[in-house]
């Protein structure tokens, strides 16, 4: 085993490449390692190397260079079939001519799996995804978060250690979608298994995973829990991609051990972590979140005007537009609740955040 992978780790890439045309790499040394029982989400924009990830541990495509390993062995030259992986997809890939309990006995009698087991198991599972009185019905007579069940059930009938999910819940609509999150999420609880699992969907990836890894130009930006993801962003590419962001273009002019005093467009100086933002007179990003902002008579170090360019009733707060030393998409999270000031579109107000909630990182 190489020295770089930890004993432990069961799910392994190891300076993984892969290039279609022997010239661009798609995925460029990519080093993850994962845990038994955890879900990992793998996070990125359409292009950015996540599914080509999922494939080449599926074993539909080989890795061009490096080593993936499952549970301590070397899997790069294994067939898909015989690497006791589950898979669930986003058109479900459900057989039309089966009915639902000959789909799900289908992958035991692969296995060589006597009738009675292959019974006992295929309705365990169907059970499991509370689909068990439609055994008998064909993909056709589902509707689409029935046969995404049924999809699901088909992965997990032959009981894998390992699970895989591409884009499963994309086809589905909202409400659907969220409710099968929760449901994917227990099942993950109460059974224990290992998942990885590909999405676009960044609240999706929050809501459901152990850690995410976020991808963007064939290299993983950061790999951390979702909290950590959205609270301490590693760079500007994280900070705008997960979650609402605001940017205020700045240059560095001091750092003094973890904290940035940088200078806005209209000179103004405020204070920020310094966690990627180079040394004085680089270009920097200030990231803030909407929330860790607030309007209205404030005071502090990082205090400054804003002039409000829109509001929008939200129920459980309000979102106000800001024009802020020229970015007139900087959004701030008024609670509504007593106490709060009373905005109108049009005049000047002041907003201010704490240092601690700014973050100085490289300009996109």
């Amino acid at each position: 085993m190489p020295d770089n992978i930890a004993a432990d780790a069961f799910v392994a890439f190891d300076r993984v490449q892969k290039s279609y045309d022997g010239e661009v790499l798609v995925v460029k040394d990519l080093n993850l390692e994962m845990p038994k029982g955890e879900f990992l989400t793998m996070l990125g924009p359409s292009g950015s190397g996540k599914t080509t990830c999922l494939m080449m541990l599926a074993g539909f495509e080989t890795a061009t260079h490096g080593e993936i390993r499952l549970d301590g062995r070397e899997i790069n030259n294994i067939p898909p079939h015989k690497r006791g992986i589950g898979m669930v997809f986003q058109n479900y890939a459900l057989f039309p001519h089966m009915t639902v309990n000959e789909n799900l006995s289908f992958p035991l009698e692969v296995r060589g799996m006597g009738k009675s087991d292959r019974e006992a198991k295929v309705k365990r599972a169907l059970e499991m995804v509370q689909m068990g009185e439609f055994g008998s019905r064909r993909p056709a007579q589902l509707s689409g978060g029935q046969q995404q069940r049924i999809a699901l059930a088909r992965a997990l009938v032959f009981e894998p250690e390992l699970v895989l999910m591409d884009e499963p819940l994309g086809a589905l609509d909202k409400q659907l979608r969220e409710h099968m999150q929760y449901e994917i999420k227990h099942l993950h609880e109460n059974l224990g298994i290992t998942v990885v699992y590909v999405t676009h969907d960044q609240s999706e990836a929050l809501t459901m995973s152990d850690r995410v890894a976020v991808f963007e130009d064939g290299r993983i930006q950061q790999l951390a829990p979702p909290d950590d993801l959205y609270e301490r962003p590693d760079n500007s590419f994280v900070a705008q991609f997960i979650g609402e962001n605001n940017k205020l273009p700045a240059v560095v002019k001091q750092i003094s051990g973890d904290v940035a005093t940088v200078e806005l467009k209209n000179g103004k100086l405020c204070t920020a972590l310094a966690v990627k933002c180079g040394q004085p007179g680089d270009e920097t990003l200030i990231s803030i979140r909407p929330e860790r902002v607030t309007v209205g008579t404030a005071d502090g170090q990082n205090a400054t005007d804003a002039k409000v360019l829109e509001l929008i009733y939200l129920g459980d707060h309000i979102r106000c537009r800001l024009d802020v030393h020229g970015n007139d998409e900087f959004v701030v999270k008024v609670p509504n609740s007593a106490g709060h000031e009373h905005l109108s579109v049009g005049e000047t107000t002041r907003v201010t955040w704490a240092p601690e909630d700014a973050r100085a990182l490289d300009p996109l």
